[in-house]
């Protein structure tokens, strides 16, 4: 997702190294290598607000590269795996690697965006470079789990430049074979499952809501989720028909977004106290303020809810943890079908 820049101190980077610590883990366990944005960047994006207040303030009680107030996609699935979460790029070299890495950079996406940061292809080349470097073993790589989860701030940047959505069609098949020739390149470094998230309900941002006063997501955007994501499911089952393996999985983050949000629509309805699941915990003031800024004085340029805890949205496009935690545990049928048990 779009992320603004802001310079971070040594402090700052010696507390993400901090929530990557690894307890009890076992050297002969799965790796987790994970490729994309900020819905699953765990601290590489070093001069971002992920790294400043009131980022983190949940998990792990103070901002450590997380889009978010805590836990997000990643943590949730590496934990599954029973790993810790695995370290960032950035940090590679003063962490521990024996849980895999997480290449994922906020604000980026298959084309280049409005951020300055590895896209997908880069990121994809520093994973080759570690492999040809041995830091990873043949072995290591094909028994990992890859995620992948980008394409959100495309659609950002598209939109930003034609509101009006002219040529959409023609760019998501560009986007979508681009990501496809993306895919390929990681099955050929030799990994063996690989998990491709949809593309959440773009519509639903509360970037896009307030325009609507949270009330409800904008299906018209919300179409080029779906179209997206249609072609994206069209794409997978074409390369496992080619492979004769099911190497490529999805993991319909479009869908569990949208229960979620529906679901915690209803409990706003029956008790008014509860928050609206479209609000952002973390609201800018006015236009052109934003979520972990300050003015030159120190001020907050933002106000923070009361119950973080209990949000959906954190920030204007970034889900809370509680949203995260609440996607993930509508996805755990279909991740236990696509690792299986032998992990």
């Amino acid at each position: 997702m779009i992320t603004y820049g802001y310079v971070n101190n040594v402090a700052e980077v010696e507390g993400a190294k901090k929530s990557y610590a690894v307890y009890n883990s076992d050297n002969n366990s799965v790796k987790l290598f994970v490729f994309g944005d900020s819905y699953v960047d765990t601290g590489n994006y070093l001069n971002s607000i992920s790294y400043k207040l009131p980022y983190g303030i949940t998990f792990p009680g103070y901002p450590a590269g997380r889009f978010g107030n805590g836990r997000i996609l990643t943590d949730y699935l590496a934990s599954f795996l029973k790993i810790e979460t695995p370290t960032p790029y950035a940090l590679k070299n003063s962490s521990n690697l024996q849980n895999g890495m997480n290449f994922a950079y906020g604000g980026t996406g298959i084309f280049k965006t409005m951020v300055d940061g590895p896209n997908l292809t880069v990121q994809i080349d520093s994973f080759e470079q570690l492999i040809k470097q041995n830091v990873y073993s043949k072995s290591d790589v094909e028994s990992s789990i890859v995620l992948v989860n980008t394409g959100g701030n495309d659609y950002i940047t598209f939109l930003l430049k034609d509101k009006n959505l002219v040529g959409i069609g023609k760019y998501i098949k560009s986007l979508v074979d681009e990501f496809s020739v993306n895919l390929i390149r990681i099955r050929s470094l030799g990994v063996k499952k690989i998990i491709v998230s949809l593309l959440e309900p773009i519509g639903c941002y509360p970037a896009i809501t307030v325009a609507l006063s949270y009330h409800d997501c904008v299906d018209r955007l919300n179409k080029v989720s779906r179209d997206h994501n249609k072609m994206i499911l069209q794409n997978v089952e074409d390369l496992n028909k080619k492979s004769g393996k099911a190497l490529f999985m999805t993991l319909d983050l479009y869908n569990s977004f949208l229960s979620t949000i529906k679901d915690m629509q209803k409990s706003h309805q029956e008790n008014s106290t509860l928050m609206n699941p479209l609000e952002p915990c973390c609201a800018p003031l006015k236009a052109g303020y934003g979520c972990g800024k300050v003015d030159e004085n120190g001020k907050n340029e933002y106000t923070l809810c009361k119950e973080p805890e209990l949000s959906f949205f954190w920030d204007i496009v970034h889900p809370a943890q509680n949203g995260w935690y609440s996607i993930f545990k509508k996805l755990e049928p279909s991740i236990s079908q696509i690792i299986g048990t032998n992990f």
